[in-house]
């Protein structure tokens, strides 16, 4: 029930949910002055949301800082989380999204040395089933790029970022041989990923942020400041699905 909701909750505090919803009611209603500022709403909800310098200044209030792999030491395991791919059904194959850095920074520390494994958690965020197994079908891309068998470890039953936690728990109880790793996700989620593991008792862990929106330094061109852009609205939403989730498992006290 908690995973339904949540997808529900996801929809309802989008950005773009909330213009389409302004705009019907002005379409809608027949009273002049909610018809005036609900459409006026919708247009400045539109400016703002669509605006990379704001989005970028409000996500670098949220993103830990990055490291650097010349800084990483070692570990016996790199912990990844899923919500990096989707699935192919045309073509029977993942197709990685924007997360899909966490698998690649990942691989990359292992053949650096820097971790002994890479540990793969979660099946799929998706309500429906969309024949996505992000750990196990990982894990066959993995072996056929030559990381042995025996150095990929899944978790395959995980749906969300507490179920992660949990369900790491019951796997690593069965490798005494990790007695410390760095987990790996997208620096927008780390916050809460953090939280949730360290709600489920580990501590011997550090984390390693990748797929950045932000940095240190500013560098940003005249049209950001101008030039609306249509994506940015949909990083809002992912934005604002940290915040709201990270209240909400504070509350279900998942954190």
């Amino acid at each position: 029930m908690f995973f339904i909701l949540s997808k529900i909750l996801s929809f309802l505090v989008h950005p773009f949910s909330w213009i389409l919803i302004s705009v019907a009611i002005g379409l809608l209603t027949k009273r002049k002055k909610l018809k005036k500022w609900t459409l006026r709403g919708a247009g400045i909800a539109v400016l703002f949301f669509s605006n990379t310098v704001i989005f970028c200044e409000f996500t670098r209030l949220w993103e830990p800082d990055g490291t650097k792999i010349s800084e990483v030491g070692h570990y016996d395991a790199a912990v990844v989380l899923g919500g990096m791919a989707e699935y192919d059904n045309n073509l029977d194959r993942l197709s990685l999204r924007r997360g899909g850095d966490r698998i690649w920074q990942a691989i990359h520390l292992y053949h650096l040395g820097k971790v002994d494994k890479i540990m793969i958690v979660g099946a799929n965020g998706a309500l429906f089933d969309k024949s996505l197994n992000e750990a196990v079908q990982f894990k066959s891309v993995l072996a056929d790029w030559g990381i042995p068998a025996a150095d990929i470890i899944i978790e395959e039953n995980s749906k969300n970022t507490h179920e992660n936690a949990v369900e790491s728990k019951k796997v690593l109880a069965n490798h005494p041989e990790i007695e410390n790793f760095l987990l790996v996700t997208s620096a927008l989620h780390m916050r809460r990923s953090k939280a949730c593991f360290e709600n489920e008792g580990f501590t011997n862990f550090d984390v390693f942020t990748t797929d950045h929106y932000t940095g240190p330094s500013r560098g940003y061109s005249f049209e950001q400041f101008i030039a609306p852009n249509v994506s940015i609205m949909s990083d809002w939403g992912k934005l604002i699905h940290e915040w709201v989730g990270f209240v909400t498992y504070a509350m279900a006290g998942y954190i």
